[in-house]
């Protein structure tokens, strides 16, 4: 019913920046998307929370990504953003995004197939 598809991922420079984008195909009747979020997953450790935001486009962040990346969403392209700036090497990781979707049934959640950064020299 939804299909979340991420892009932006990449090679970076430590410093540099990267912008992800998530896109929400909808393919049924849903009520609403709802809470949306960013994780991420490093090689060989576990899935993390990153950021989320509301349909109200109240925000959440990280200890480790507060006041480098910035959350946002336009509701009326079904798409959510990352702005990563300052990037370190330890943000390195496949990136994906999530959202929770109400129907008048049910709610579930829907990820995205993720995108990998990379930030090295």
């Amino acid at each position: 019913q939804v299909r979340l598809v991420g892009s932006g991922g990449g090679l970076v420079q430590p410093g540099g920046s990267l912008r992800l984008s998530c896109a929400a195909s909808v393919f049924g009747d849903i009520l609403s998307i709802n809470q949306m979020a960013w994780y991420r997953q490093a090689p060989g450790k576990q899935r993390e929370l990153v950021a989320t935001i509301t349909p109200s486009e109240r925000t959440n962040y990280a200890d480790s990504v507060k006041g480098r990346f910035a959350i946002s969403r336009d509701n009326a392209k079904n798409t959510m953003y990352l702005q990563m700036n300052s990037l370190k090497p330890e943000d390195t990781s496949v990136y994906y995004c999530n959202a929770a979707i109400a129907t008048a049934i049910t709610t579930f959640a829907v990820w995205g197939q993720g995108t990998l950064v990379t930030v090295s020299e």
